[in-house]
């Protein structure tokens, strides 16, 4: 989430579902009768509460009954409506990071809901969902219709059709809609896209205010078809660009990498018996990131680099678990990543002693696009001392969605978890600050590019 949604034409930062097993901490209030929890068991949702939850539908009609008591509807009255709507209820129920649900009596809710919204057709229902979720103010908890999380899952072979912008909330505030980061090589990037961007409207419709899923409709089109973007600078509303873009397939090369010989002194690190360091380009985090980095770091190992440039500038994240097994390709000892919720630490994600290379001098790259599971791999790098973080303060993405599938083929994806470095620091909306500030167009993102700067006397000094 590779699984992306870039799939949906553009990709959708905030709907990033990351696809891992994770055991929701049970809360100590007991909400419904035994018999409820009995059939939810029954139903093997215990362990992964959004794998299976609400899907036994027999067990979805005896909670209802038990659980609303004298102010439930009669068991055989609850609809196949009601029902979907009820897994969806439940999906957020015991996955959702926040047990306050904003505020709200999520049970009252649930009944609320079933006695007063109309659910007679399909389209009802989602609405019902809709109006659900809403009230978490949470712009990352949204629903999925079946051809968005269908589109969603097709994401995580890394090809993009579209303009190849991710997109994300400023800071999380649900308002101003930005650019996390341009696909490599795609439309919006060519076109002078740039992580930050504010996007004010798409072909003339204004975008604030409007749902990730409603802004990634307008970028999405058929292939070759136009789309016009007005974007502004961070900070500078006044001063607006118009890009004129042609939507088009884009296939994300997951890993890039190349040895840079004949390096200036300047950029490698100090006492370094050879004048090569070795290159590695994560442009993204999908299902194929965990093999192909696997290959460039043990091809850079066996070449006795002097260093390791790790470029993660624009890599908005992706897959959970393709940024932690990057960490413990790098990292040989001790925590990688906190998880936590609103009750505390619930897991824990080690290295496990088997890196590839935990000595080569290393510095990541970072920038204002890097994102979610990058920052993972950057404050896992930083705090074990693995490496230097070179750039500027990362993105600020620090939560983790799943995806929940719903019976109909729909889904919901719900905010579980926050990231927290292995010292403990919360990264949402603050990011990674870098140990070298490093002007984030100094270098290029093509190999031949970089080797050329580090070869030259504009050289950066890299390694502190």
């Amino acid at each position: 989430m590779h699984s992306r949604t870039n799939c949906l034409q553009t990709s959708v930062r905030a709907q990033q579902p990351h696809f891992r097993p994770f055991t929701a901490a049970k809360t100590s209030r007991q909400r419904c009768s035994s018999t409820a929890a009995a059939a939810r068991r029954d139903q093997g949702q215990e362990q992964q509460p959004w794998i299976q939850v609400g899907l036994g539908l027999a067990a979805a009609a005896t909670a209802v009954a038990v659980c609303l008591g004298s102010a439930a509807l009669p068991a055989q009255a609850v609809t196949s409506e009601q029902l979907l709507f009820l897994e969806a209820w439940r999906a957020v129920d015991r996955a959702y990071v926040d047990k306050s649900f904003n505020g709200q009596s999520w049970f009252k809710l649930r009944e609320t809901y079933l006695k007063k919204e109309p659910m007679d057709r399909r389209a009802q229902t989602y609405d019902a969902i809709r109006k659900l979720l809403a009230v978490l103010d949470d712009p990352f908890t949204r629903f999925l219709e079946p051809s968005r999380l269908a589109a969603l899952r097709r994401g995580t072979a890394g090809s993009v059709t579209g303009v190849g912008l991710e997109i994300t909330y400023d800071g999380g505030s649900g308002k101003d809609v930005v650019v996390l980061t341009p696909a490599p090589g795609g439309p919006a990037e060519k076109a002078g896209a740039r992580a930050g961007d504010v996007i004010v409207t798409v072909d003339g419709t204004p975008v604030k205010g409007l749902s990730l899923y409603d802004v990634s409709d307008l970028l999405q089109g058929e292939a070759d078809s136009q789309v016009e973007v007005v974007l502004h600078a961070p900070g500078a509303p006044s001063n607006t660009r118009t890009l004129q873009l042609t939507r088009q397939k884009v296939t994300i090369n997951p890993v890039t990498f190349t040895t840079c010989s004949n390096v200036a002194a300047a950029a490698l690190p100090p006492g370094a018996a050879k004048q090569q360091l070795g290159y590695v380009r994560l442009a993204t985090f999908n299902s194929n990131t965990t093999a192909a980095a696997q290959q460039a770091f043990t091809e850079l190992s066996k070449q006795g680099v002097a260093g390791l440039v790790l470029d993660i500038r624009n890599n908005g994240g992706g897959l959970f678990p393709a940024g932690v097994n990057v960490a413990r390709m790098l990292v040989d000892r001790g925590d990688l990543v906190l998880i936590a919720d609103s009750q505390g630490i619930r897991d824990i994600y080690s290295a496990d002693g088997n890196s590839i290379d935990s000595a080569t001098p290393l510095v990541a790259l970072v920038n204002r696009g890097t994102a979610s599971a990058s920052e993972v791999l950057a404050g896992a790098l930083k705090d074990s001392k693995r490496g230097l973080i070179a750039g500027e303060r990362t993105f600020g993405k620090g939560l983790i969605q799943t995806v929940v599938d719903l019976s109909d083929g729909s889904g919901v994806a719900v905010t579980v978890a926050r990231y927290q470095t292995p010292a403990g620091v919360d990264i949402n909306k603050i990011g990674v600050s870098p140990d070298v500030q490093l002007d984030p167009e100094v270098l290029p993102t093509d190999l031949e590019g970089v080797c050329r700067v580090l070869g030259s006397d504009a050289a950066p000094r890299l390694f502190g």
